[in-house]
Parts: structure tokens; sequence; C-alpha cells
């Protein structure tokens, strides 16, 4: 990819990172009729996909002679149904290509297919769609996003160096079928399983503040002697901070999260927080972009493309 300016983007409300350049847009790409794509994302209530779709309109909005760019998010991180309505109404839209964090790595295979079928060039970024129903169905779907079993690995490791053989820890998982909850609670294992600390409970928080708080009181009410609770993003990381405050625990029992979203900062500076993995929503977003469009300049169809562009994922702590 080549371009005589490279852009960076300001994600709106949150210092994602200042140095986190956008790739280059491909010339070629410039010449052609411009395309029309859409950004499909899971809940706009999590402030993660806030900065995704404030990343990609800002770089749009730098590159408007190019592209246009719709955005769409589904009302909460379990709505399956709504985020397969959204992507078929894309369909009927006719946009050139999608770019999907799918809600659910099976459920939108479907869907998916629907719209490669229908011509459109179709991107996974965030969460991987399932490998054996892509396979299943015949399907390339190239996946831009970071490697979420290592990202979990990096915070349960600083978690690890407060820890000794034999505590207990707990880990408020995500979506259980979604690949992205699945990878960072196979991390945070991995971590755990080296230090020798037992992981005496695996629970689904659903992505969300309160569900997290939720299965955190339950886990704090059932095993006296946890001694921290692993959290799959920073929403559950911020119900399971509630919790042990509620429960009297608080410097008694760690907790880490995954994300580094704004509303976490704080409780990272004060304590509350241990340690986060910083993804880089925006940048995820960006790079799902322009491999859709390069697809597009280059005639290239669905079946020709393939691959992983891994993007990068941080430890973030105090």
């Amino acid at each position: 990819m080549t371009q005589r300016i490279r852009r960076r983007i300001l994600a709106a409300g949150l210092a994602i990172t200042a140095a986190a350049a956008l790739p280059a847009l491909p010339a070629h790409a410039q010449a052609a009729k411009k395309p029309k794509v859409a950004l499909v994302m899971k809940s706009l209530a999590n402030e993660f996909f806030l900065t995704m779709e404030n990343g990609a309109k800002e770089y749009q909005r730098h590159n408007s002679g190019t592209f246009d760019l719709i955005t769409n998010g589904i009302k909460d991180e379990t709505d399956t149904a709504g985020q397969i309505r959204i992507v078929e109404q894309m369909i009927v839209s006719k946009v050139d290509a999608i770019v999907l964090a799918p809600a659910d790595s099976k459920a939108l295979v479907p869907v998916v297919k629907k719209a490669v079928d229908a011509g459109i060039i179709v991107v996974n970024i965030d969460n991987r769609l399932d490998p054996d129903v892509l396979k299943s169905k015949d399907l390339n779907v190239p996946f831009v996003g970071p490697d979420n079993r290592k990202g979990a690995q990096k915070v349960g490791d600083y978690l690890a160096q407060r820890l000794k053989a034999g505590d207990e820890v707990g880990i408020i998982e995500g979506v259980s079928t979604t690949t992205n909850a699945q990878q960072r609670t196979a991390g945070f294992k991995d971590a755990m399983q080296k230090v020798g600390a037992k992981v005496v409970s695996v629970q689904s928080g659903e992505w969300e503040i309160d569900k997290g708080n939720a299965v955190a009181s339950a886990m704090l009410n059932e095993y006296p002697n946890l001694r921290a609770l692993l959290c799959g993003n920073d929403n559950m990381a911020i119900g399971a901070v509630s919790a042990v405050r509620a429960a009297g625990r608080q410097g008694k029992v760690y907790v880490v999260g995954y994300d580094n979203i704004n509303a976490i900062r704080p409780m990272l500076k004060d304590g509350r927080v241990l340690a986060t993995a910083d993804q880089f929503a925006a940048k995820q977003a960006v790079f799902g972009i322009d491999t859709a469009l390069k697809a597009l300049s280059e005639h290239k169809k669905q079946s020709q493309l393939s691959g992983v562009i891994e993007t990068p994922v941080e430890l973030v702590t105090k």
C-alpha cells in the first residue's frame, strides 16, 4: 500500500495511542469507482466499539473522495439476530464491502455466505469467524485483528506475579460462543497454569457490566478464598470491581480486564483494576476497511481472499 501522506486516528474521547499510524490507502483504489463500505460492529453501548466507529469515520473523512462508509451496531453484545438483520440490510442496499465484527463466531457465517453470494466482499475483524464453519460453507474470509490468547496471557502473566501456587481465581468470560472470548479465557488459563494458580470457575458475563457484576458477586460468595477475577473485557471488569467493593474485599481480590477503554483508566490509576490490554479498536477497523478496498481495487473475488492480518495488543498497567 502506498500514499503520500500517512494519517493517524484520534478516536473521540479515547486516547488509544498517539503513535498508532493508520495504514496507507492503496493509491490504485483512488482511481476506481468510489465503493461503499459497511462497518458492522457489536454493541455501540460498549465504549470499545464506539472507538472503532469513531476511528473509521475519522479515516473516511480524510479519504472522502475514495470511499463511502456506513456504520452500524447492535443494541447489546448478545443481539446476534439483530446483527444478522443489519448484514441482510447491507446486502439489500448493495454495498460493495462489509467489514464485520461478528457477535457470534458461528451464527453469522450463513449471512456472510449470503453476502458473498451477492458479490459483496466480506472482511472479518475483532472476533474471528469459526474456521471450521467457514470451511463447511467453502468460504474464505480474511481476519484482521489481534491474537486474543496472547493478549490475555500478557495480562494474566502480570497478575501472576502477585499470586502463588494454589491461589484460587475465577474467569469471567465474554459471550461463550465467540472465538475471542474463548481465546482470552485460554490465555488467562495459560498464565494461571504457569504460576500454579487454581481456576475454580469460568462463567460468562456476556461482555456486559451488569452481567459481569452478577457473575463476580456469585463467585465471591461461593469462593471466600478467591484471590483474583480475570475478566474478558473491561465492561465486565467494571462490574467485578463493584462486586469486590460490595463484598468488602477491596485489596484482597485482584481484578484484571481487556480493551483499555476510557472508563477503566481511573481504576487502573487507583489500583481497583490491576491491568488490562489495549487492542487498538480504531486501528482494527481501518486495517479491515483497507483490506476490503484493496480487494475491490484489484477486482478480487472473495474466493481469492484469505489469511490473517495480526494487529497489535499491548499490556496496560498503572
